[in-house]
């Protein structure tokens, strides 16, 4: 346990930093495997195009509160899009 001044009021403020941060990252998790989940029910539906911009704008804030890097945001929005992209062209395939 730290007994200097600074560093208490620095371990206080890591600790509210990091649930602030945990939360983020759940929410941001939990954004993706819905537009994903949604994807693989129907990636045509406008509830799917919903929760992919939402997704997305997750990843935005979190880049820019600096919860993981914009780089980082950006190869998992990618990511995102590709597989959504990949379920789109299957299901058309399908109906074709």
């Amino acid at each position: 346990m730290a007994n200097i001044k600074s560093q208490i009021k620095r371990n206080r403020q890591n600790e509210k930093h990091r649930l602030r941060n945990k939360s983020a990252k759940s929410e941001m998790k939990t954004r993706i495997k819905r537009a994903l989940t949604s994807a693989e029910a129907d990636p045509t539906t406008d509830e799917t195009v919903e929760s992919l911009r939402l997704a997305v704008k997750r990843l935005d804030k979190a880049a820019s509160q600096g919860i993981i890097h914009k780089n980082q945001a950006s190869n998992r929005k990618s990511s995102l899009m590709r597989r959504v992209r990949a379920l789109q062209t299957a299901a058309s395939d399908q109906q074709a």
